[in-house]
């Protein structure tokens, strides 16, 4: 009895061993396999690095929203790709003769990241939302223009100004204000200008997990009409320092780091030394420029700008400062945007005739050494910049050194950023750095910063002579629906400007790129503002 009870309780112990072992062995396949699924899914999350939160996604304000993020969700009418305005959520439009009144053909086939129709109606919603708050968006010229939104059908949106604006598509393709949430998105009184229930655009991504001041996590929109993302998952990791960024890269915690000014030129070339990465720089986005305030008496003298301008060696400190990552600008404006490539002289660095143009202009050094004094008043001047920006800081200590050569007494004065944009709009400055805005705001959001006074440039510009006479040419350029007209009316513009050397170029700004070996497909965006991963795929 006993031995019966004891077979049977060997054979259970058996069979409670095999069960084991194959449930072991199950185990062990299904957490290869749920590893292997789990490298394949990794494989295709592409991990970058951002300077501080995204925001709250509201596409009809600014700050502290993040361009980059906006893009990825909110999409535009028209968009800049190439040099171009090509279609997008419009698939077509016309132009009304007398340049006022723009006829959109909206495409059928959109849909919102919750499964609802893109259609005419909601992009009136939307631009009434803008127009609400039309104070907020004064800075883009088509705004204060726009007379009448109409919804002529589900599929037909027509837009009127009462006046003909030039820019106004390329307005329309920025990244913000005009871009379009989807109704379940807006509040219940349907002003954006106070916040959003929820980020739902058209775009190729949707905000799937968000941790404040931590990670952003993108995901494909399911509805996406256009080219689907060719990864699984974006995840936008908060890393306000710039060395911890570097350092996170090289750990393996980021896959890219993309921007301007995300990291410095020496960690750029450090990383591009080591040969293990892939390290790329766009084409010139913008110009660096140095504004000279004419307001000031001593700069309103043409023969002092000239010799400032011929007075240090830009080549060698932009290349020194830069470590040959930006170039060289002769140009105000880059050549490669629409109606900027003019024929210019490039200023060449000629110590000797400037300061022979300083003694024309009555600057005289007292004992041929020292700082030069004309009517008792010593040649002083004072150039601004931004505290935070090192490359403005060294390039300003760079003119503070060269110019004392010539018997000019730069001090240069570091501030916080609001202050720098406080000071920049009231005119209080002698001299600032003024970087454009690059594609596709430009030439025209220079030229309005030229001919309107509060950004920067108009006021500084007051006491040339032909200061009416470069508005005038201007708003005919803004007005005119004739190209060849336009391209001649900027170029002189352009020209006449860079003549006065009231307006100095001193580089050309440069996204920067450094990613793995495993991203392929990167390209930089034609649009500046907007992000770079159209395309991109993750190994």
């Amino acid at each position: 009895m006993f031995a019966s009870k004891g077979k049977r309780l060997l054979q259970g112990l058996l069979v409670l061993l095999v069960i084991s072992m194959v449930a072991a062995g199950c185990s062990s396949n299904t957490t290869e396999k749920s590893s292997a699924a789990g490298d394949a899914q990794a494989a295709k999350t592409l991990t970058m690095a951002w300077p501080r939160d995204i925001g709250p996604m509201n596409p009809h304000l600014y700050n502290p929203s993040q361009l980059l993020a906006q893009s990825m969700i909110y999409e535009p009418l028209v968009s800049y790709q190439d040099g171009k305005l090509v279609p997008a959520l419009a698939e077509s439009w016309t132009l009304s003769q007398d340049g006022k009144v723009y006829t959109f053909k909206i495409r059928s086939n959109v849909k919102f990241s919750d499964g609802t129709a893109f259609t005419a109606q909601l992009v009136k919603k939307n631009m009434d939302a803008i127009l609400h708050n039309k104070k907020l968006h004064t800075w883009l010229g088509m705004i204060p223009l726009i007379e009448k939104t109409e919804a002529v059908d589900d599929t037909t949106f027509r837009l009127t100004l009462t006046e003909s604006y030039y820019p106004a598509l390329y307005d329309l393709a920025v990244v913000r204000p005009v871009r379009f949430l989807g109704e379940a998105g807006f509040p219940e009184d349907g002003d954006t200008s106070k916040g959003i229930r929820s980020p739902i655009g058209t775009g190729p991504w949707v905000l799937s997990e968000y941790k404040k001041d931590e990670s952003a996590t993108f995901t494909p929109n399911p509805y996406y009409w256009g080219e689907k993302p060719k990864v699984d998952k974006v995840v936008v990791k908060v890393i306000p320092d710039a060395e911890t960024r570097v350092l996170s890269f090289e750990k393996g915690d980021l896959d890219l780091i993309y921007g301007e000014g995300l990291i410095s030129y020496d960690a750029y070339k450090e990383l591009e030394s080591t040969g293990k990465y892939v390290t790329k720089l766009s084409e010139p986005i913008a110009t660096r420029n140095l504004v000279l305030n004419t307001m000031n008496a001593k700069l309103a003298d043409l023969k002092v700008r000239q010799a400032l301008s011929m007075g240090f060696n830009k080549e060698a400190m932009v290349e020194g400062v830069t470590l040959g990552l930006e170039e060289k600008a002769d140009n105000i404006l880059p050549p490669n945007l629409p109606y900027a490539d003019i024929k210019v002289s490039p200023v060449k660095y000629d110590v000797e005739q400037a300061n022979a143009l300083l003694d024309e202009a009555g600057w005289k050094l007292p004992s041929g050494v020292g700082v030069r004094e004309k009517d008792g008043q010593k040649l002083e001047l004072e150039l601004m910049y931004d505290k935070a920006d090192l490359t403005m800081k060294s390039m300003a200590e760079t003119l503070q050194a060269e110019w004392a050569g010539i018997g000019v007494n730069l001090k240069i004065t570091g501030v916080e950023l609001t202050v720098y944009i406080q000071r920049r709009k009231a005119n209080e400055f002698d001299m600032n750095f003024y970087s454009t805005f690059g594609a596709p705001y430009d030439p025209h959001s220079f030229m309005t910063a030229v001919v309107q006074p509060g950004y920067g440039v108009s006021d500084t510009l007051a006491a040339l002579p032909m200061k009416a006479e470069i508005d005038k040419k201007i708003k005919e350029g803004m007005a005119t629906t004739d190209d060849k007209a336009r391209t001649g009316l900027f170029g002189s513009v352009l020209t006449t400007l860079q003549e006065q050397s009231s307006i100095l170029p001193i580089s050309y700004i440069k996204q920067m790129a450094v990613y793995r070996d495993n991203v392929a497909e990167f390209k930089f965006p034609s649009n500046r503002d907007e992000y770079p991963l159209h395309g991109i795929e993750k190994k």
